[in-house]
């Protein structure tokens, strides 16, 4: 929502008044919602007539006339906006020349958001339900509307679909009942039975329209559509509901707290280039939302659609949708518990792939290295001081006058030599591309852009000309990836390449796409696609700021339809393309993003600050994610780097980048050297426990980095935590997020949790015969009851606690991926108060394709009981390395004998409750207890 009175230019009333509409003739009267005490109802009605009445005596009447009594019955935060449009002075004649009610509230401050003033009365026109018929999946229905809107080719009947897909997932679409309209080409599951036992129930307002959801277990309504009336105009669709609590997380991608504020706050969906800001549209569209409702129960809802949109939030509570095109496509997801949310939501957008192994180490990055030989010395350097790295990476530097598929052979002369050193070294070597082809160069001279040209490949202009725009190498034509022909190009481009550079990932840029005018060089043409009847809250009010003309033609639809799903064409090119050239599991970051980009690429989250900020959490299926860590822009102290590399190596993706300015490890003092590789030996001891952890993305979509009401929704003190967050089930991560502390408050959720560094003792050493000194008095088990902790957390330190009842795979770090696979397995097993544990291993040969679908890998599942331990699972692939060393945490008092397979086994024992080592072989079975 906007505040209405940000009155802006005389020119912008002036405009608005001569295309006003027509005043609407009245309607029928609208249902109340059924759920709502009538009671209640009365008292918000007096309290909300007293209050205007009120503030109407203390203005001396600045309020304007008396609004009509059905106005006056609309509680302020019930209001839905009935006049959306930005950048105009809204009067009270506009206001009701839509038929809507007009009530001027106190002003703001500049850039704050309010309630607002011109909102739907409770009788304004909306479209009935004329018929509804039963089918074999759910219902079909024909929607009327009798009254013309005010938003231009308004459509008088719609179709409605229901679909009760699964006992969890509830489809319902609504579109045009005689004229096909754009719907996104998403691959979704087709169901061809009927749920038998849904958990949710649906019933439906007849006159006017509405859709009312409730959760059978507890009654509560999860959707009511009839608070605002439905528009479906063919640029203009909007939809409102009330929300059963303020708990909403999600609708991405947004710079925001994790919890989204209902204070009147507009989300906008249309991917830019922008650095992150808060309140601005950003590089990803992501329209699906988690909610928490009373009692710990979560549901999702997702709106497939990729047109320009926004979603309004208001403290009611309630939400808006409104977007320029397509269909209102939406998919509700009833968990009951947020991991089951996420889950469902991706058995429709598709579940994320696979990564290999050494995407989950450390990457290093910088745009300014300025040569080959510069970016050889920065991992020479890491090298020497032993720090990890995976993956060496080159921003646009290394290419010639920035454009893609080329080498700069001044500069960058020995990149081939480097990327060989690299391989020898058991690293790999990832380059930037950029979305647009240069345009410039001679012709013969260029082969992306001639043969690109030659097969018609690029987006055009309305006139079927090539669209022109600005980026790094000057004029550039921008790649259609809705066509299949350019994957071919695209291929072809990247096999060129690969030939002199044998590269090992892709990191792919300025996809939104990216343009650094405004359309094009011409500008773009008059009409409705590049100047629509109404244009959402995106930075710049044009749709065209910064991007290419929503008019440009493409070959699945125009640009209009397609902009979001950009970054996701691209990368969906790019990973079939690194399957073709290196036959291994493809390995590449997107900046823009859309549902389902985690089938085939990673993200990352583009142009951030030096700053501190909150951790990342991902709802939207894009496991392999991560910020630039230490900014990437502005200036990074050695203390913030620090504890930035502490947080950031747990990033599911680990990647240190920044322009100019060295930040990598090796430039800062020997401490905070030390610190940073410290926190990265950490994150490759648990990269076993990591690499299960994605393979359970992969396999049923579990979140990797999670917040913690994922794993306590009935603990309402986690539902606004974002400062913290969990690896999987088990692993509790406590980052310093403040200048100059040496302490951190955190939430310890209730149970049992052990100190995660007391297995950094030397007592782990492969050499059983190592004496084992005295353990620090947090090793010790912490019982909690749910309740902030205050932590010693001095420059060197990153808090982390393993949780009871948990058993984490690891192995002793090595300085790549590959070293480390080579060292004894590790499992930490952490008593819960009833001395069980649970935890499993997933092992493969870390790159190949498709190794869980053809049966190559191994998985075992680890478990203690009061009675035993063991390990069970299966192998039909490569096994972890041949031996293994087990700690135990809670052991409240001595063994007597430890056994494998019947055998006894040497030990030691603490008598602070931590059992910690022996060595057993490791046989994919067996019962060390």
């Amino acid at each position: 929502m906007k505040s209405y009175q940000k009155l802006r230019t005389a020119h912008a009333a002036a405009r608005l008044e001569e295309e006003g509409a027509a005043p609407l003739p009245s309607g029928r009267g609208r249902l109340a919602p059924c759920w709502v005490g009538s009671g209640l109802l009365v008292a918000a009605v007096l309290l909300s007539t007293v209050t205007v009445w009120v503030l109407r005596q203390v203005s001396g009447g600045w309020l304007g006339p008396t609004p009509p009594p059905k106005c006056l019955l609309v509680p302020e935060s019930q209001r839905f906006d009935c006049y959306p449009e930005r950048r105009v002075v809204v009067t009270q004649e506009l206001c009701e020349s839509r038929g809507c009610c007009f009530i001027q509230s106190p002003p703001l401050a500049e850039g704050k958001q309010g309630v607002p003033w011109c909102f739907y009365p409770p009788d304004f026109p909306s479209y009935a339900l004329e018929s509804l018929n039963q089918t074999a999946l759910g219902m079909v229905g024909v929607l009327v509307r009798r009254e013309k809107a005010y938003y231009p080719r308004d459509i008088e009947k719609l179709r409605l679909d229901v679909e009760f897909e699964t006992d969890t997932r509830l489809h319902i679409k609504i579109t045009d009942a005689a004229n096909p309209r754009y719907e996104v080409p998403l691959d979704v599951p087709r169901v061809t039975k009927r749920a038998e036992n849904p958990i949710y129930s649906l019933n439906f307002s007849w006159d006017p329209f509405g859709v009312l959801l409730q959760r059978k277990a507890t009654g509560a309504v999860l959707l009511n559509t009839t608070v605002a009336p439905l528009i479906f105009a063919d640029q203009f669709l909007q939809i409102s509901t009330s929300l059963p609590s303020k708990f909403l997380y999600g609708l991405g991608e947004h710079r925001d707290s994790f919890l989204h504020s209902l204070d009147w706050n507009t989300l906008t969906f249309w991917a830019r280039d922008v650095a992150p800001t808060e309140s601005f549209n950003l590089y990803g569209a992501h329209p699906f939302y988690l909610l928490m409702e009373e009692g710990g129960n979560a549901h999702g809802v997702f709106l497939l659609n990729s047109n320009a949109m926004e979603v309004a939030l208001q403290p009611a509570p309630g939400l808006t949708w409104r977007t320029i095109g397509g269909v209102l496509d939406f998919y509700i997801f009833l968990g009951p518990d947020p991991n089951m949310v996420i889950q469902q939501y991706q058995q429709v957008i598709g579940f994320p792939a696979m990564p290999p192994i050494w995407a989950l180490g450390f990457h290093l990055c910088r745009w300014g290295y300025g040569s080959s030989n510069e970016t050889w010395q920065t991992v020479r350097a890491m090298r020497n001081y032993q720090i990890p790295q995976d993956a060496q990476w080159n921003d646009i530097d290394y290419m010639d006058g920035y454009r893609d598929f080329t080498l700069d052979s001044q500069k960058f002369t020995s990149l081939p030599s480097l990327v060989e050193d690299l391989h020898k070294h058991g690293q790999r070597y990832v380059m930037i591309l950029d979305a647009g082809i240069s345009s410039t160069s001679p012709h013969g001279s260029y082969w992306p852009f001639d043969e690109g040209l030659r097969r018609g490949l690029f987006l055009n202009t309305t006139k079927g000309q090539p669209l022109i725009g600005q980026v790094w190498p000057g004029f550039t034509a921008f790649p259609d990836f809705s066509n299949p022909d350019t994957h071919q190009w695209w291929l072809e481009n990247l096999q060129h390449f690969y030939a002199h550079v044998p590269f090992d990932g892709v990191w792919i840029d300025m996809n939104e796409p990216s343009n650094f005018m405004d359309g094009s060089e011409d500008g773009c043409p008059p009409g409705e696609l590049d100047s629509p009847p109404y244009t959402p809250a995106v930075l710049g009010d044009s749709l065209s700021a910064k991007t290419v003309c929503a008019s440009a033609e493409q070959k699945a639809s125009v640009h209009y339809n397609l902009h979001n799903l950009y970054g996701l064409m691209e990368a969906k090119a790019t990973a079939s393309a690194l399957v073709r050239i290196r036959g291994k599991r493809p390995f590449l970051v997107s900046r823009s993003t859309f549902p389902s980009q985690g089938r085939y690429s990673g993200h990352w989250l583009g142009d951030n600050r030096s700053g501190w900020h909150r951790p990342l959490l991902d709802l939207f299926g894009i496991p392999l994610v991560g910020a630039d860590i230490c900014g990437f822009s502005g200036s990074t102290s050695e203390e913030l780097c620090t504890r930035w590399m502490q947080l950031g190596a747990f990033y599911p993706f680990s990647r240190n980048h920044n322009t100019q300015n060295e930040q990598d490890p090796t430039a800062f003092s020997p401490a905070a050297r030390t610190a940073m590789k410290d926190v990265l030996l950490t994150r490759y001891s648990l990269l076993p426990f990591l690499y299960t952890l994605f393979h359970r993305a992969h396999l049923q979509g579990d979140t990797v980095a999670r917040p913690l009401f994922f794993e306590f929704p009935r603990d309402v003190a986690t539902w606004e935590l974002d400062r913290q967050f969990l690896w999987g089930q088990s692993l509790l991560v406590t980052p310093v997020l403040e200048p100059g502390v040496d302490s951190v408050t955190g939430y310890i959720p209730q149970g049992t949790w052990y100190d995660f560094y007391t297995v950094r003792n030397p007592c782990l050493s492969p050499e059983p015969s190592h004496p084992c000194p005295s353990l620090p008095a947090q090793g010790s088990s912490l019982n909690s009851s749910g309740e902030m902790l205050k932590m010693s957390a001095p420059l060197e330190h990153l808090n982390l606690h393993v949780r009871g009842g948990s058993i984490l795979p690891t192995q002793k770090p090595g300085t790549t991926t590959g070293v480390t696979r080579g060292n004894p397995l590790r499992l930490i097993v952490a008593l819960s108060s009833h001395a069980t544990a649970w935890g499993d291993l997933f092992w493969d040969d870390g790159e190949s394709l498709d190794t869980f679908e053809k049966g190559n890998y191994s998985y075992v599942v680890f478990n203690v009981t009061q009675v035993g331990c063991g390990g069970e699972g299966r192998s039909g692939g490569p096994m972890a390395p041949g031996h293994l060393e087990l700690i135990i945490f809670g052991v409240q008092k001595p063994p007597s004998k430890v056994l494998l397979n019947g055998q006894e086994k040497p030990f030691s024992y603490l008598d602070n409750q931590v059992w910690p080592h022996f060595r057993v072989p490791f046989a994919g079975r067996g019962s060390p207890c």
